[in-house]
């Protein structure tokens, strides 16, 4: 099976979302947030397996520009400077996909390191949104 491709990706960033409609019909809302923190970068997944470096404090973090690569992927300009991840359709549609498992992964390892997040506060008052 093909992956889908993007047919329209559109970047709100008053709310901090990456909205990407795939030609399966699929429509995704991904937080710049989301995205920054699951960057294909050295700098977020190391050079090899057990190198990965937590992303933390990245709440707040929007897309600045966003530049297409050849026919396959989007690079993304985040306003911390990071900018060297490239986020390929099949990428994306991936964390489209598993957005909810992927994000509550995060918040996991966040809380198991020590660290806070609004969510995360959230969820221990036991208060969703």
């Amino acid at each position: 099976m093909s992956v889908p491709h993007p047919t329209e990706i559109k970047l709100h960033q008053k709310s901090r979302k990456l909205e990407i409609t795939f030609d399966s019909d699929e429509t995704f809302e991904l937080s710049c947030e989301y995205l920054r923190v699951y960057s294909q970068s050295a700098e977020v997944t190391g050079h090899a397996p057990g190198q990965e470096t937590l992303q933390v404090g990245k709440q707040n973090v929007n897309i600045e520009a966003i530049t297409p690569v050849g026919n396959y992927a989007v690079k993304l300009h985040f306003d911390d400077g990071h900018d060297t991840g490239l986020y390929t359709w099949e990428r994306l549609y991936d964390l489209g996909k598993n957005q909810k498992k992927y994000w509550m992964d995060y918040l996991r390892k966040l809380m198991r390191e020590g660290h806070s997040h609004p969510e995360l506060d959230a969820l221990k008052s036991g208060q969703t949104h």
